[in-house]
């Protein structure tokens, strides 16, 4: 309302003759002018004011070495980035969970003496978490990103966070490094787009400059960022580890989730439809698969390399920019994880559920992966500031199942009420309680693992992380055509967003090109650029030509077509006792067959009786599935002919790369629509071709088609 007073003073009239009023607000408006803040031409320093001679690198004994705590440099500067959102978290904000149990196969005691990987019989609770990255929690879910992938094993000797993502790599190899990558990637500040994608300048300004970054960013430009499911997707623990047994024998591991349901996910089209259509659609998924008891499966498995060939492959195994190919070491599972019930309120479980690398158990131990180190700092430190302080761990869904007594006290928030007098340690007014528990073999307390580090401190990246291309090109490589033609695309898209073409050709020139030139040349077609002739630097080559375990063509799941749904489209003159048929062979096979009417009103069969349907097609479109099925029923098909939301239902499940079966009375709406028969384009409704319906849903995509689909308009 203010804005339309005719008496307010008017800028040109606050340099003028001064009132007090006036001269007061004159001096706020300089003030501001001098809060403001432009970097060009400035060295870069701290908060208080010292120059900065490395902001690449954090402090540490020896260029392998651990990260060492003095660091003020890293910890004012991930401590800032902390705390720079409240309440929603800076990253992952966007998420969904269930909680589940896990259960070891047998006694993995020769690897580790962590005591819920000792008993097949033992039952371990876990709650997991997944989320997207960049969005806040109001974006989609089918965004292209990263998705994260969080485990809490509530087990007997206490709590173990698996915090991890669906990709085995991540974008730098020094926590250092990492709020400046989440700035990068994060909307641009001035406009605060785009939300939930990284599609614009300050991303790919920041990852060209970044080399280390192209084997995650090439990761994050195929199928792997779009995922059908959660259900449908690996999980990853990015860093290696140690799992240590009770003779103290250290082996180094990388932990991998692999689903039962396989590793799929939805076409680029597809996932944009989503995110307008059903922006919920991810969580939406895995919500209803577990209340309808397709409980989603992923078996724990870990890739275990002695401590004597640490140095034996064509990386470093602490660079979290690498992954180590399974065809050189193979994943060896370990047990299964069962998500089976919902959470009772997102925001007690989901939103406050706190999770950090540093929750380890006895058994389990760090190494000096320089991006681990800050996260073991950073997570800890970023829960005191979303969850009010330091007793979070006392919130339902973080306390620990095993006992949990020490002399910590007080602050924000605190639950417990402690009867003891001593809240220190010696004591002898409370009996000394509660008291250390000495290391040892098995049931003991807690103990790292003594590793041997003699070294200077030193800011400096080690000469074995310098290799940022090698596995990049594996992965391209490593993919189907298919695959790599949505990688192309891909990064055809996003950098078409950029506005700078400077920002784009570095990315051509000196990213793309040291890949794989075909890629490049490519891509800058793509964009008018002109194809470069060769890369900037001389990259090894990996020792593996190829790896098919990247390829999501060689991950179709264990279990059929368990909890797909499948879309059933009728209309008023539906011969029922097919739709009878259909729908029982589907549930043999444990898929969701759903009935979609032109309304949401019941159709009439031919028989004259009222079937309900579960929805319209209007209301629930073919995105939403992962088959089609056209029951039998003449004046029900000549109806989905003459209805142009049932035609284009049926053309966009074709583009998509859908199983679709017709009754054999369809032939005239196939005819009508310009499809031609295929592998996973069937014509008829008996027991053959139903098995072949099956077969083709459960190789999610008739790739063969892809070409003949791209005429189908989007």
């Amino acid at each position: 309302m203010s804005s339309n007073r005719t008496d307010a003073p008017k800028q040109s009239e606050l340099a003028g003759t001064q009132t007090p009023d006036r001269a007061n607000t004159n001096t706020k408006l300089q003030n501001l002018e001098q809060a403001r803040s432009d970097a060009t031409g400035q060295a870069l320093r701290t908060n208080q004011g010292v120059r900065i001679a490395d902001n690449q690198n954090t402090l540490k004994a020896g260029a392998r070495g651990p990260s060492l705590l003095e660091d003020f440099i890293m910890r004012e500067k991930i401590t800032h980035f902390d705390h720079e959102r409240i309440p929603e978290r800076i990253v992952h904000a966007r998420g969904t969970g269930a909680h589940g149990y896990f259960q070891s196969y047998g006694n993995h005691s020769a690897l580790t003496k962590a005591g819920f990987l000792q008993d097949p019989e033992k039952v371990t609770p876990v709650f997991v978490r997944f989320s997207t990255v960049q969005g806040p929690r109001g974006s989609g879910d089918t965004v292209r990103d990263v998705r994260g992938f969080a485990v809490k094993f509530y087990t007997d000797e206490g709590n173990f966070d698996l915090v991890g993502n669906n990709m085995p790599v991540f974008f730098i190899q020094d926590a250092i490094k990492f709020p400046d990558f989440v700035h990068a990637v994060k909307p641009e500040p001035h406009n605060e787009i785009p939300t939930g994608g990284s599609a614009h300048d300050t991303f790919w300004d920041f990852v060209s400059l970044v080399p280390e970054s192209a084997h995650m960013v090439i990761w994050a430009m195929s199928d792997r960022a779009i995922p059908r499911s959660l259900r449908m997707m690996e999980g990853f623990g990015v860093h290696t580890f140690r799992l240590i047994n009770a003779e103290g024998v250290a082996s180094f591991v990388k932990f991998h989730w692999k689903p039962r349901q396989g590793v799929h996910s939805v076409l680029w089209d597809e996932a944009q439809k989503l995110a307008g259509k059903d922006t919920d659609y991810h969580r939406r998924d895995l919500s209803e698969a577990i209340e309808t008891g397709d409980y989603p499966e992923w078996e724990l498995g870990v890739q275990i390399v002695p401590e004597a060939d640490e140095h034996k492959f064509d990386f470093d195994l602490l660079d979290p920019t690498k992954l180590i190919p399974e065809e050189l070491v193979p994943v060896t599972p370990l047990g299964k994880m069962v998500l089976n019930r919902n959470p009772d309120n997102y925001f007690a479980e989901i939103e406050q559920v706190a999770f950090c690398p540093g929750h380890i158990v006895p058994g389990i131990d760090f190494t000096n992966d320089p991006l681990l180190q800050g996260r073991l700092f950073s997570y800890t430190d970023t829960q005191i500031s979303r969850l009010g302080g330091p007793n979070f761990h006392e919130i339902p869904i973080n306390r620990p199942v095993a006992p949990n007594h020490n002399n910590q006290r007080d602050a924000m928030h605190r639950q417990t009420i402690h009867k003891g007098r001593a809240s220190y340690e010696p004591n002898s007014i409370d009996g000394g309680w509660p008291k250390e528990t000495p290391a040892g073999p098995q049931d003991g307390g807690f103990e790292s693992y003594q590793e041997r580090v003699d070294a200077h401190k030193i800011r400096e990246r080690s000469e074995s992380f310098s290799d940022h291309f090698s596995q990049a090109r594996l992965f391209f490589k490593s993919m189907s055509p298919n695959e790599q033609q949505h990688i192309i695309k891909a990064y055809s898209f996003e950098l078409g967003k950029v506005e700078r073409e400077y920002i784009r050709e570095r990315q051509v020139n000196e990213i793309l090109a040291n890949i794989d030139l075909d890629l490049a040349a490519a891509v800058a077609e793509n964009l008018g650029l002109p194809a470069p002739k060769a890369g900037t630097v001389k990259a090894p080559q990996s020792k593996l030509k190829t790896s098919p375990a990247l390829s999501q063509m060689n991950h179709p799941g264990t279990v059929g077509i368990k909890g797909r749904k499948i879309a059933l489209l009728i209309a008023n003159g539906v011969d029922g006792a097919s739709v009878d048929t259909l729908v029982k062979a589907l549930e043999a096979h444990s898929a969701r067959p759903m009935l979609l009417g032109p309304t949401s009103a019941p159709v009439k069969t031919a028989e004259g009786k009222a079937l309900p349907v579960d929805a319209s097609m209007e209301g629930m479109p073919s995105v939403m599935f992962d088959g089609i099925l056209v029951p039998d029923g003449k004046a029900s098909l000549d109806a989905l002919g003459a209805s142009g939301v049932a035609k284009h239902f049926l053309l966009e499940g074709y583009k998509h790369l859908k199983a679709i079966g017709v009754a054999p009375q369809g032939k005239a709406l196939l005819d009508a629509l310009g499809l031609k028969t295929d592998k996973g384009l069937l014509l008829g409704d008996d027991q053959k071709t139903v098995e072949a319906f099956v077969k083709a849903v459960e190789a999610h995509r008739v790739w063969e088609r892809e070409a003949a689909a791209e005429a189908i308009p989007a």
